[in-house]
């Protein structure tokens, strides 16, 4: 009788200590997966939490989309370089959504793979991209369709989704072909905040919109109007962009070779013209924090995109402001990770990869070079020393494996490289 109590009492303690295991090891995963559960209020402005610009068409029209495995290649890049917060600009392709399964499905296959994405959604005016009388006053009625689209998505991938942003530069006037009112971008921004509180998105989901750092308010006060005081109110956070590089050529007050440093060596001059371009873009990207603070507005900002384009055969390259090369793209790409880290904002660095689709009809138009990686994947001279760490070791794109562009031959690259103008060239030029 003793013996079989024994036994019993044994048994007992087993069961425990075993349930008592399982359930400390359950609580461990389910602590763990917390801690992995990241909101875009933990990466944004995390300087751990690289961000870049996205689109993996390599070809020279978006009817040939990438393939999942083409976006697992990229993906495996980008994380190897830390980069761990994506932009996409629409969800009416299929680049998007298969982006976003490819993520899910690198994360179950890769121990540790992290990434995360910035949803963009397109929105036009009223007639956009037809033979029609545009109306700006007016949205398209494709735009209901794209929002619900973007909460589809955010709803089914909400562990990589964790912004959406309403509209790509829509409400910029230069935007001539399709920009919209601001108040277009209010509504649907309210529609989607109204679902967070419903529960029919996620409460932690930010929205926002990435508009032209003009169209935030911070330059001509023709965009100082009510439905962009409410907008900066209804935003998590405010998606500005700037560049530079554009106003190399439409505003170059802070381009070229001023005064004394004619007297610098030439990299000198280059480094001197890129720094200003930096301190140029933080400016515009100061004049809507002032703007915001003037209107009592509170909101994070975030750099939406920039970036430097490698070559120009029009107005920014030999032609024009010889602003275009690899070699002041480093600078200016490395200024502005700098910049960003020491302002704890995000920037979304316009882009990854080139994509020739941007101006197929001019195949040395600098929109198809603003990419850090050629089509084919070389990587520009702003990821050389990442190439000689052998971050990229193993990794492909097309089937290449990553090396450098001019066969990592500097004088090579330098031979192409051009001096900024001199400021009394600049002025006789325009």
């Amino acid at each position: 009788m003793r013996r079989s109590t024994h036994l019993l009492v044994s048994i007992l303690l087993v069961f425990l200590m075993v349930s008592c295991k399982n359930k400390q090891s359950k609580q461990s995963t389910t602590n763990q997966q917390s801690q992995k559960e990241v909101t875009a209020k933990d990466i944004l402005g995390n300087s751990n939490y690289l961000a870049i610009s996205y689109g993996g068409y390599r070809k020279s029209s978006r009817d040939i989309q990438p393939t999942i495995e083409e976006l697992k290649e990229d993906m495996r890049i980008l994380h190897a370089m830390n980069i761990r917060i994506l932009r996409t600009y629409n969800v009416q392709l299929a680049q998007a959504s298969n982006m976003l399964k490819a993520i899910r499905e690198l994360k179950k296959e890769t121990p540790g793979f992290e990434m995360y994405v910035m949803l963009g959604t397109w929105i036009d005016c009223k007639n956009a991209w037809t033979d029609q009388p545009l109306d700006h006053h007016q949205e398209s009625e494709h735009n209901a369709a794209e929002i619900a689209r973007a909460i589809a998505l955010a709803n089914e991938y909400p562990e990589v989704v964790k912004v959406i942003s309403v509209g790509n530069e829509a409400m910029v006037k230069w935007a001539a072909s399709y920009f919209v009112q601001p108040d277009v971008i209010l509504k649907w921004v309210m529609h989607l905040q109204d679902l967070k509180t419903t529960g029919d998105l996620s409460k932690d989901l930010w929205i926002t919109s990435s508009d032209n750092f003009a169209s935030w308010g911070g330059a001509e006060s023709q965009y100082h109007v009510e439905a962009l005081e409410k907008l900066m109110a209804a935003v998590d956070y405010v998606s500005a962009h700037t560049y530079p590089m554009h106003d190399t050529h439409y505003n170059p007050v802070f381009w070229g070779v001023f005064g004394n440093e004619t007297e610098l060596s030439s990299l000198k001059r280059i480094e001197v013209a890129m720094n200003r371009a930096t301190d140029y873009a933080a400016s515009q990207i100061d004049s809507v924090a002032s703007y915001m603070k003037r209107l009592g507005i509170d909101k994070p900002i975030h750099v939406g995109e920039t970036g430097w384009a490698s070559a120009s055969n029009r107005q920014y390259g030999s032609n024009g402001s010889k602003a275009t090369d690899e070699y002041k793209e480093a600078i200016y790409y490395h200024n502005m990770r700098v910049w960003s880290d020491e302002t704890k904002r995000s920037c979304f660095y316009f882009e990854a990869f080139d994509e020739p689709w941007k101006d197929a009809q001019n195949i040395g138009g600098s929109e198809n070079y603003f990419g850090l990686f050629t089509v084919d994947g070389k990587a520009k001279y702003a990821l050389w020393d990442l190439v000689d760490k052998g971050v990229f070791d193993g990794l492909t794109r097309n089937g290449n494996p990553i090396t450098k562009t001019y066969n990592g031959n500097k004088e090579a690259l330098l031979l192409e490289v051009e001096l900024p103008p001199l400021k009394n060239e600049i002025i006789m030029n325009h």
